[in-house]
Parts: C-alpha cells; structure tokens; sequence
C-alpha cells in the first residue's frame, strides 16, 4: 500500500524539550535547527512563546536566521499564549483545545466552554498570522460525535490544518486506520496532522497508518524526545515512508546519523544500540547464515541499504558466526588462508567472543589474525 507523500512538522524545540530534565541552550537550539533544514524538514514547531522573553528571543532569532523551513509556535487558546508569539514574528502558529472530556475536567472546564472558545480564539489568531493551526488535544479519547462539531466550527472559523493529537498514545494502527478514514471522508480536502505519543510503543506504525489513511501531516521529534515515551520518531517514520510505503517525505535520510546522534548528545539520552534507523547495532550481523547471505546480497537480511542512510554492513565475529564471513573479510584485506587455519581462527574467536559476551569487530579480527600468525612462525 502507497501513501501520497507526508508533510513532515518537527517538534524537538517544543515537545521534545519538554521531556523531564532536557534543556537545549540557545546556541544548541540553532544547531538542531540548522541540522533540521539540512535534512529538509519543510516546518519546524519551534517554541512556546507564552514561556518568556528567553524563549521568544531564541525564537526569533531562528525566525530570522533565513532558513528553508517554516516556524510555526505553539500556545494555549488564549490571548496571552497569541500576543507572546506574534512577539516572535512567527508567521504561523498552533493553538490547543482540549477535546476529550478527561482533558476538559482537569482544568475544570467542559464541551461547552471549548465551543465558546472557538469563534474569539480564530479571529484573534487570523488577525495575528497568515497560517493557523488548530490541535485537538486527547483527540483520540473524545467523543467522536463531539469531535466533528469541533472541527466543523474550526474549519468555519478558518483554520488552516486541524491538529489529532493521540497525547496519551492509547492507539493502535488500526484504530488509527479507522479515524483517519473517518475524518478524511467527512472533511475531504482538510489537511489533517497527526501528533502521535509512543506510551505504548506504537507511534511510528500509527503515524504511517494516518498517513496510508489519507492524513496529509504529521508531527514527530527526533530519537523520539517527548515526554514519558516520548513522540514518534521523525527518523523511523521517515524511513518506514520511503521502504514500507513506497513514499518520500523529502528527507535527506543520509543526513539522519547526525542529526540523531547530535540531539542526543544535547538532550543527554542515549541511544539505545538497537535504535531503528540510527542505533550502532541495527547495520551490524554476527550468525553465519546472515552474514554468507549479506555477502551476496545485503538486502537479504536488511529492510534497505545502509548506505541509503550514510551507514556500512558490518560483519562482527561471535558464538553465532561461520567461516563464510570471516573469509570474506580476510578476503577484502588480501589475506588468503587454508581451510584449517581459517577453522582454527574461527574457533578462537567464538572462545574468546564467549569469555567477553561480545562479538568481535573488524579490529579484533585483524588483532587476532596477527597474533596467530606470530604464533604460527614460531
């Protein structure tokens, strides 16, 4: 299944900094932010105005700074979250509504106070900015009946796109599937963005679902950065895009290692090793079935080509190895041995790769090739 091609809305400045102890300097702020245009995100959702002068400031020096991308603020439905960004020169900004009825009760407001809000909120906002975003806040635990009212009045008060946010991640792929269709045949012709939260591990696979369901936008962070589990992953909805759905975001995928790697070292959380997309391990192969394949054809056991994201197959050495990729390796660096001698090297280093539980890289093999063959003069 194809999907038209999904506008992709960065959110590390704003959401991904309001994951628990992350702060990002100013100067860190325009860093992300250059690696962002690098890699051709189109938006980028850059602050919360309403947080004060410091973040206004950084705001609009990223407003300023001639990037490609668009800036677009996020602020509350309320005058102050707006004068705060119009501070900024922002020309595009995103206000909230809380839609379900848990949301609603916890600031002690209800349907009613949300409808009312509508109308004064849209034209205070379109008297400010040229483009006005509309999210739906828990829009995945609201009353569908009352949902279409409240786009319908948003839509009547001229927005521009109409924000679903799954905040607490309660969706699935197909629940997802099913409200995007929904939505997509009663708005047709809306751009609707998808803003998904991973609290139970399936944000990206419910950003591609919206997406092959008609949904024109989406929301993500880099790595993931969020609070609790964080967002869906700009990185792994950009390449599941391209190579499951046959779609191309415009991302510069060969410009992800760095834009990941730099995210995490500023936000100070580590990568997992088995990260999808970026981790050290997802391009690495230890068992010899693997590795004689990969020898042939690296798309036998790998979703795409490494290279495509500025990566390399790497062959390790371990308890689960053959002979076969090893000899290809020693074959690579011009070192041909006899099928003994291979077997014997073989066994040490599963020996020596079982007393370390780790696999041996390139490095270690060529240590241990060396070392064996001083054994061998001797």
């Amino acid at each position: 299944m194809t999907a038209r091609s999904l506008h992709i809305i960065d959110t590390t400045l704003r959401d991904g900094e309001q994951a628990p102890g992350v702060v990002f300097s100013f100067d860190e702020k325009l860093k992300i932010a250059a690696l962002l245009d690098e890699a051709g995100v189109k938006e980028l959702e850059v602050g919360t105005p309403i947080m004060g002068e410091n973040e206004q400031t950084v705001i609009r020096e990223i407003v300023n700074a001639g990037f490609r991308f668009q800036s677009t603020c996020w602020g509350r439905a309320t005058e102050e979250d707006m004068e705060a960004a119009e501070k900024t020169g922002a020309g595009r900004m995103n206000i909230s509504f809380p839609v379900s009825d848990i949301q609603q009760s916890a600031i002690d407001k209800n349907r009613k106070w949300v409808m009312d809000r509508i109308k004064p909120m849209m034209a205070f906002a379109r008297e400010r900015f040229d483009f006005v975003a509309v999210g739906a806040q828990d829009a995945s635990r609201a009353n569908r009946a009352f949902l279409h009212q409240f786009i319908t009045a948003c839509l009547t008060e001229g927005a521009n796109r109409i924000r679903i946010a799954d905040t607490v991640g309660t969706l699935n792929p197909m629940s997802t599937m099913d409200l995007f269709s929904w939505l997509v045949q009663e708005f047709p012709g809306v751009e609707f963005e998808f803003h998904g939260h991973n609290d139970l591990g399936m944000a990206t696979a419910n950003t591609v679902s919206a997406a092959l369901a008609g949904c024109a936008s989406t929301s993500l962070t880099v790595n993931g950065l969020g609070e609790r589990a964080g967002n869906a992953c700009l990185e792994e909805v950009a390449a599941a895009m391209k190579v499951s759905a046959q779609s191309d975001c415009g991302i510069q995928l060969d410009k992800l290692q760095e834009l990941c790697k730099t995210v995490s070292e500023l936000s100070l959380r580590k990568l997992p090793e088995s990260k999808p997309i970026v981790g050290e391990m997802i391009c690495r192969h230890e068992s010899g079935i693997h590795c004689r394949s990969l020898v042939r054809n690296e798309l036998s056991y790998q979703a795409f080509s490494p290279a495509d994201f500025g990566r390399e197959t790497e062959l390790v050495f371990g308890k689960h190895s053959g002979s076969g990729g090893l000899n290809h390796f020693l074959k690579s660096k011009g070192i041909l041995i006899s099928k003994e001698q291979l077997q014997d090297i073989m066994f040490r280093m599963k020996e020596i790769a079982h007393k370390a539980k780790k696999a041996l890289d390139y490095e270690d093999a060529l240590m241990l090739l060396n070392s064996y063959s001083i054994n061998e003069q001797k």
